[in-house]
This record gives structure tokens, sequence and C-alpha cells, in this order.
């Protein structure tokens, strides 16, 4: 394997199969990327000898665009150019392997874009066969308030936000319709320029200590002061919308698009098991 390619392919699958850095993968997950970066690298040089490849123009600003979404994860020049040298890349080598990149999934996309389109009727037979994947969680309407804890910021002592908080719980248990206005007023949250509101949220979006919190309100229900490692909190559930079973209109785009991709993967399959029988066939 060429070695850019080799490295570039690499630090992909990484984050693809392990969601980590190369450098921090274990023995046996590098062995595993290894393993599938040299039978992915045979695929893409076989694509990449196709007539389809040769034909592909990659626009300068495609090609601009990713190699600058790369250098984003960078903090500095020194650190992007540093990272590269430690992993055996420079520029040049860079912009080779993600050109590459982008030439094999563009001759992918033109063959995934070959296969035939999904019925009406393929559709329905998919909801109807698999109605039970289509439910859409339970979600609560919350607002927010959050006083931060700071032993350097005056005000913001861990007693002196308790009480801060405490005092706003103890109005608005009085008059919970003020939340919006008093998470304007005292909120140290981003959210407080549109009065606290978190929007609908589902499981999973909350620090652990706010979901248990949130989940566990009525609908136009205050919380107690909960702290987090961000500070003291106050939520309001203004309505919950219980987990219920999508309609077919409501299903019937995700189940298209995710019909699409497979038939498009098929096709890929397919090409690409077509090249492999045809150089082994011209190198019997």
């Amino acid at each position: 394997m060429n070695e850019p390619d080799s490295v570039y392919l690499s630090l992909k699958l990484a984050a693809q199969l392990f969601g980590k850095p190369l450098e921090a993968l274990a023995a046996d997950e590098r062995r595993r990327v290894g393993t599938v970066a040299i039978a992915q690298h045979r695929i893409e040089t076989l694509i990449l000898a196709t007539p389809e490849a040769a034909r592909v123009v990659l626009p300068e600003t495609s090609v601009a665009a990713s190699l600058k979404e790369i250098r984003a994860r960078y903090a500095s020049d020194e650190d992007y150019h540093a990272d590269l040298e430690r992993i055996g890349l420079d520029a040049i080598s860079l912009r080779q392997a993600v050109e590459r990149d982008m030439v094999v999934e563009a001759v992918l996309e033109k063959v995934g874009a070959r296969a035939a389109a999904v019925s009406a009727t393929e559709v329905e037979i998919f909801w109807f066969m698999h109605k039970e994947r289509f439910r859409r969680a339970e979600t609560r309407v919350l607002r927010h308030i959050l006083v931060t804890i700071n032993e350097q910021l005056a005000g913001n002592e861990r007693q002196a936000a308790l009480t801060r908080i405490d005092a706003i719980r103890a109005r608005l248990q009085k008059n919970p319709e003020r939340f919006a206005e008093q998470a304007l007023k005292h909120s140290e949250c981003p959210t407080a320029m549109n009065g606290g509101l978190l929007g609908s949220v589902p499981r999973g979006q909350l620090y652990p200590e706010l979901e248990a919190a949130a989940f566990a309100l009525d609908e136009a229900s205050l919380s107690e002061v909960v702290e987090s490692e961000l500070g003291y909190h106050l939520l309001y559930c203004e309505t919950i919308e219980a987990q219920r079973q999508l309609s077919f209109e409501e299903a019937s785009k995700t189940i298209r698009a995710h019909l699409e991709q497979q038939r498009r993967g098929i096709c890929q399959k397919s090409w690409v098991n077509a090249l492999r029988r045809q150089t082994a066939a011209d190198s019997a």
C-alpha cells in the first residue's frame, strides 16, 4: 500500500470503526483497522483504474473544503503541521490522499445512482412489515435556568449561587408563568435570551442529573434545584408528548431514504464484485 494512502485510510477507519484517533487504538483495534485498510485499499485501487474514475473531475472548491475541514480540527497551524508530521503526512501527501478518497466516493455515487427507483408500493410494503420500528420517543418541552458555580467570581460562590437559585425557585413556586421572565433576567445559560427554552427534548440529550429531573416532572411543573458540573439548575416542563406510533405519512420519507440507500449499496457492491471477477479473469 502507498504509505500516505495507507495512513489516511487508517485514520478514517479508526474514526469510523471505533470513534477514536489512530494513536488511541488498542492493539486489537489497530489490527482490525489494518486488516480493513488493506482490503479497502485493494478495492479502491480497482475503482481508480476504471473509466468511471478517469472521467471524474474534482472541483477545486470541494477539495479545498475537505482540507479546510481537516485543518479546523486543530487549534493552530503549528498543531496541524506537527500532527501531520507525526503521522507521516505533509500538505502535499494529505491533499493527494484526500483527492484519491473523493474520486472513489464520486465513482461509487455515480454507480449507486444507477440503482432502480424505489416505488411507492415498496415503501408501503416496508411500512406494513416493519411498523414497530417507527415510533416517536417521548419528548418534553422544557425551559431552563442556570446559575453557575465559580468560587473566583463574586456572587457565584457555591453558597451564594445556591441562595440565588433558591430565591428564584421561591418566586416561581408562586408564579410559575414567570419562568421565561426569570430565565431572561437571571439565567447564565445562552437559552436565557429565549426565555430559557430548550425546545422539545427527548431522552439522551441532557446531563444525566438534568434528564432524571426533567422526565420526572408532570406537565406545567417546576423541578427542585438540580446540581450538575455546570452549576445549579431549575427546569420547567411545559408539555409532554408521549411515545407514539408514527403514521405512514410521517414515516414514508425515512423509509424511502432507507430503501434507496440500501439499493444503492447493493448496486455498488455488485459493481465492485464484477470488477474483482474481471481482474481475476484477466490475471488468469
